[in-house]
């Protein structure tokens, strides 16, 4: 058995959770699950982050205090992952005591091996983002990402010595050159190291919202650096250390391209500073857009995760999302393609073969399955659908994995075209299709099942499988030719049913 620990960012709770922040929950959730049944030890972290200036200026203008606060919007960002059945491990809040302990013995641990001192910050900062910008990050004085100005900023602080890592941080990209997923990502990080490292301020002394260093209460933690520590937080660091080395050698993050700078540079710094490893893959997404820009909600352009469940249901959703934008890339949202992937390939590809395949048995063969023979589709036709599906699976690429789910149930549906087993007079010639397709089915159930968590054991429960017996067994689930027959079969439920459109 092997362990695979993957992570999501950790999310501000300035505002309510919205699809973006869903995007990057459902990639997790899809490999947290296709990891588990492959039989590995899977630890899916994830959670929300409540220090920092944006958190203490939400709470001010709701008349809230800041810890009653991030109480309720923790709470909505859990209801909202609930709806999208995200099945998480460990849900972190970086105001609990086990946080504010991993903290302070990180920075004590980075402060004693001399890689922080004291001095005066003069710059700009973006409240939003939580994170300070330099004249050549943003040479007209406006947030990149936000594109609102940004504000001086003059007060003592601690600072980490990140220039001190510039070679170190080079030599391990050269050595692990597949530590950040997808390439042109890690050239991004990569370009940034070999451009020169300044010095960070850590620490803030005009807000008391936020972890005390240890050696200095008058300082509290810049958010950035007290929330990136949250990973070795939860996997055991300042309270078993054997569970944090053996997690952390398999360990995942996945983030968004726009904090690249603190997960791919900082990041592996800090770890280093603290003599620890660097994580062992960061893998990074791109934006959902909006008309070409990031959705957020301080950009009105939000969409609300949970409203798209309540019209399309949660496969739907989850299926869109990792069917529509390949990992890395930036995509567009919009109802008209969830419609027509809803329609095209959940509710006429999948949903009509098991109808179709489901009623001839039950029509024609008194309900009984006929087994696969290879005689109407030959393994050979379906193995390597199936093998680079699970490649995709394997290499992070959902998108191609859905592909190949899809040109298979193209193959079973076309072939059931051309046999036409309700036409048959004998029942022994329907059998030969059916029982091929139904292999199919079976084999599309399982490789859906970390995306369409519910109609995935809708399928194998229609074909008279139960749906327990493929978990932690996907390996041995995947061989082409195991579907036996001889189940009582009626016809199924529809899966998806159409849709009327009504995207835009």
């Amino acid at each position: 058995m092997t362990e695979f620990f993957i992570s999501t960012p950790i999310y501000y709770v300035n505002d309510a959770p919205h699809l973006g922040h869903a995007y990057s929950m459902i990639n997790a959730d899809a490999f947290a699950r296709w990891h588990r049944g492959l039989g590995d030890e899977v630890y899916f972290l994830t959670g929300t982050d409540e220090h920092g200036q944006k958190v203490a200026d939400s709470a001010a203008r709701n008349d809230m205090s800041v810890q009653a606060w991030t109480d309720t919007y923790a709470e909505r960002f859990k209801a909202a992952w609930e709806a999208l059945r995200i099945d998480y491990d460990d849900f972190i809040r970086t105001t609990e005591e086990r946080h504010t302990k991993a903290v302070q013995k990180f920075l004590q641990a980075i402060y004693d091996r001399g890689y922080i001192y004291k001095g005066m910050y003069r710059g700009t900062y973006c409240v939003s983002c939580e994170a300070y910008y330099t004249a050549n990050d943003a040479p007209d004085g406006n947030c990149p990402v936000h594109k609102r100005p940004l504000i001086e900023m003059e007060e003592e602080n601690y600072f980490f010595r990140l220039s001190a890592f510039q070679e170190a941080l080079i030599e391990w990209y050269d050595r692990d050159p597949d530590a950040v997923f997808p390439d042109f990502r890690r050239n991004e990080a990569y370009s940034f190291i070999k451009g020169g490292l300044e010095d960070i301020s850590i620490s803030r002394t005009s807000i008391d919202w936020g972890i005390p260093l240890p050696w200095d209460e008058r300082h509290v933690c810049y958010v950035w650096f007290d929330a990136l520590i949250n990973y070795v937080t939860a996997t055991g660091y300042a309270e078993d250390f054997e569970r944090f080395s053996r997690l952390w050698r398999h360990s995942h993050h996945l983030i968004g391209k726009d904090i690249i700078r603190f997960h791919c540079v900082w990041w592996p710094a800090m770890l280093m500073a603290a003599g620890l490893e660097p994580p062992s893959k960061l893998l990074v997404h791109g934006w959902l857009l909006v008309k070409g820009e990031k959705m957020a909600k301080s950009g009105g352009n939000g969409v609300d995760p949970i409203e798209l469940v309540g019209t399309y249901g949660t496969d739907a959703v989850r299926y869109y999302l990792l069917r529509e934008h390949a990992l890395g890339a930036d995509g567009d949202f919009s109802l008209e393609a969830l419609e027509h992937r809803y329609n095209v390939e959940l509710a006429n590809n999948i949903g009509n073969l098991l109808s179709r395949v489901t009623n001839v048995v039950a029509r024609s063969l008194g309900g009984v399955a006929p087994a696969y023979t290879g005689r109407a589709i030959a393994a050979e036709r379906i193995e390597p659908h199936v093998a680079r599906a699970q490649d995709g699976w394997n290499g992070f690429a959902t998108a191609q994995a859905l592909e190949e789910v899809q040109a298979m149930v193209r193959l079973a549906n076309a072939v059931l075209e051309e046999r036409a087993p309700w036409k048959a007079a004998d029942p022994a010639e329907a059998a030969e299709p059916l029982g091929d397709a139904l292999e199919i089915l079976r084999l599309v159930a399982v490789l859906v099942a970390p995306v369409l968590t519910e109609a995935s054991a809708k399928i194998l429960a229609a074909i008279g499988i139960d749906p327990a017996s493929v978990k932690g067994s996907y390996t041995e689930a995947l061989g082409v030719g195991q579907y036996a027959g001889g189940a009582s079969i009626s016809k199924a439920a529809p899966l998806f049913p159409r849709l009327e459109a009504t995207g835009a």
